[in-house]
């Protein structure tokens, strides 16, 4: 039995009449718990739980300094390559798209990993479009070993492979795994992924179980916000992080809330996922599962994610560019989004600073 069945409990779930029930008592008492049950979470995502988004945010808050501390780990992400056999509506790589596509060379790689390496960071994160011919298991693993001799940890957000592949990428150094299922809603899903292999949704939904089964101490999942209805998106990353969490205790799930950013192709998002909506989002993942890891990337701009820092962020990217080998600055492609975060390493370290935390450029798990 894997997620997708148990998602299925929920197929004919009614969230509309739910939240119709939902009162401001209810709220309250959930907001008394220690723990909450699956469909205490599902009320802190409703309308109804708006008013109360203050006291909400300060009991995630307190959550997060109990269980991690007032650090926040940050990491840069490298583009190796965006040939892409996917048509995907959203998305810039999208095979539809007439883009100039790359794959960098072991000596472009190795470049790239000195220049983000340079500026202290020691935790990468290697993306790719998903071509197994042109980013094939081989390239990627002689990728993955040129950046752990830079990079203290090595985590991977590319194609879904099966265990052995995914063991093959630990051998060589891979510890973290990053896969978005991009919508929960499985006939959304494929009315927006029209070709390729990730037109399998089940396959994908799967994709860090068989990361767990690898051996993968950091399984990190999410859904892009905008595709489909904000409350039972967050709902079911709720519960996909708590399923992996029971059966993977020893790795470390975590969790991002990436939004809809511009992109070659031209997608609008179809639901406009605002600040207060990105906020209660996170806290009431918090509340939920207490220890989880949450990360903020530079698709937001600089002053949301210092205000979003108290409430439960974990992990920020920084410094980021989202082109192929694009610290490098030679033949630079287009990149997969536009990055809303433009700052440099050294101010959001001190941006970290001024809001009383600590920035951590290792990896916390070896700290």
């Amino acid at each position: 039995m894997s997620f997708y069945d148990e998602k299925r409990i929920y197929d004919d779930f009614d969230f509309k009449a739910f939240e119709d029930k939902v009162d401001s008592k209810q709220i309250e008492n959930i907001l008394s718990l220690d723990e909450i049950s699956e469909l205490d979470f599902l009320a802190l995502l409703t309308k109804k739980a708006v008013p109360f988004l203050e006291n909400i945010a300060q009991k995630a808050r307190n959550i997060s300094i109990n269980h991690f501390g007032k650090s926040i780990v940050l990491f840069a992400p490298l583009y190796v390559s965006n040939f892409c056999i996917n048509n995907c509506a959203y998305c810039g790589f999208s095979t539809r798209n007439n883009i100039e596509r790359k794959v960098l060379s072991f000596d472009e790689v190795e470049d790239n990993a000195k220049i983000v390496s340079s500026l202290g960071i020691r935790h990468i994160l290697l993306l790719t479009g998903e071509s197994p011919v042109k980013t094939s298991l081989e390239y990627l693993t002689e990728c993955v070993k040129i950046l752990r001799k830079y990079f203290e940890a090595a985590d991977i957000e590319i194609y879904p492979l099966s265990v052995d592949g995914y063991k093959k990428l630990g051998e060589a150094g891979a510890s973290g795994l990053t896969i978005f299922q991009e919508t929960y809603d499985e006939p959304l899903y494929k009315t927006l992924h029209t070709k390729g292999a990730k037109t399998d949704y089940k396959f994908r939904l799967e994709t860090l179980e068989r990361g767990g089964q690898a051996g993968y101490r950091n399984l990190n999942l999410g859904a892009l916000l905008g595709l489909g209805d904000f409350v039972s998106e967050v709902f079911f990353m709720g519960l996909h992080a708590r399923y992996l969490q029971k059966k993977f205790p020893s790795s470390e799930i975590g969790m991002s809330f990436p939004r809809i950013r511009a992109a070659e192709g031209g997608y609008k998002a179809q639901t406009i996922i605002s600040d207060l909506m990105l906020v209660q989002a996170i806290c009431a993942c918090r509340i939920f599962i207490n220890r989880i890891g949450i990360t903020v990337s530079t698709r937001e701009n600089n002053k949301l994610r210092n205000n979003l820092i108290p409430l439960g962020v974990t992990r920020m990217s920084a410094a980021s560019n989202t082109q192929v080998g694009g610290y490098a600055k030679k033949n630079n492609t287009k990149g997969q989004f536009e990055i809303s975060d433009a700052a440099t390493l050294q101010e959001i370290k001190d941006m970290i600073y001024q809001r009383g935390y600590q920035p951590v450029l290792k990896d916390w798990l070896k700290l």
